[in-house]
């Protein structure tokens, strides 16, 4: 039975999608059988991975609304054992067509629970807002990582954030837990960071992931070439980093 994960922050700018996209991909590489589903109407995710979000027939909007069954919406990735549920700007539709569906913030968890025999882990990436989209998201899985970035703002909203958790939880997902929090764009050089490190892990405990993500050029460059940071320079601080978090996210639950 396969795990799904929730990519979640209120906040943007702090490496959700980057998260997604090369934490998912080094777990494929690893072997892991995985499946990114995109839920952000930017279709960030989607492009990471090198597909035209123009061109999509068949995404993560028509699956939501039953115009396709879940399986149809899968497109496979230049990555070997990584799939994805694609998405563009027509699934900032979904949000206003199913506002009087029945059961709405159940549809991903639909999806999900599908697919769920087919793949290791699922990883769903979610807008920066708190809108249906991200509930249908909080809904449908096991657990979130929660990118936190390494700036003086960094424990702004997080409370806000633990709120949205707790409220999921008690009306809507019973048993969503906190996968990790993950530390991004670190940039050792600044007292700053450290500090902010320092803050997270007293207020988060061992639920921080002893990897952090470095403020990193190269990783902020490959979504534009539509590669994962470990096909576009495999050999960079961001690629090590994610490499890293890979193996720690798989120790943590409990597979060698």
């Amino acid at each position: 039975m396969g795990k799904s994960i929730a990519i979640f922050n209120q906040k943007g700018g702090v490496g959700k999608t980057t998260t997604n996209v090369n934490l998912s991909a080094c777990l494929a590489r690893l072997g892991y059988k995985i499946l990114v589903i995109d839920n952000d109407p930017q279709g960030n995710s989607t492009s990471g991975f090198g597909i035209d979000k123009n061109t999509i027939e068949r995404g993560l909007y028509e699956a939501l609304l039953f115009e396709c069954e879940p399986y149809e919406s899968i497109v496979h990735t230049s990555i070997e054992n990584l799939d994805l549920i694609p998405a563009n700007l027509n699934l900032a539709g979904a949000e206003i067509e199913m506002i009087d569906v029945d059961r709405r913030e159940h549809r991903l968890k639909k999806i999900v629970d599908e697919l769920h025999h087919d793949y290791d882990y699922i990883f769903v990436d979610c807008p920066p807002s708190l809108g249906l989209l991200t509930i249908n998201s909080l809904v449908a899985v096991d657990s979130v990582i929660i990118p936190i970035q390494c700036e003086y703002y960094a424990l702004e909203g997080v409370s806000s954030l633990m709120s949205t958790l707790e409220l999921i939880k008690k009306s809507l997902n019973k048993t969503l837990a906190i996968e990790g929090i993950l530390m991004t764009m670190y940039d050792g050089r600044t007292n700053l960071a450290v500090q902010v490190v320092d803050e997270v892990r007293n207020y988060f405990k061992a639920s921080v992931f002893n990897c952090i993500i470095p403020k990193n050029v190269r990783l902020a460059e490959a979504p534009s070439f539509g590669k994962p940071i470990i096909d576009y320079d495999t050999k960079s601080k961001g690629a090590k980093a994610y490499r890293a978090l890979a193996k720690e996210f798989v120790k943590r639950n409990g597979v060698i």
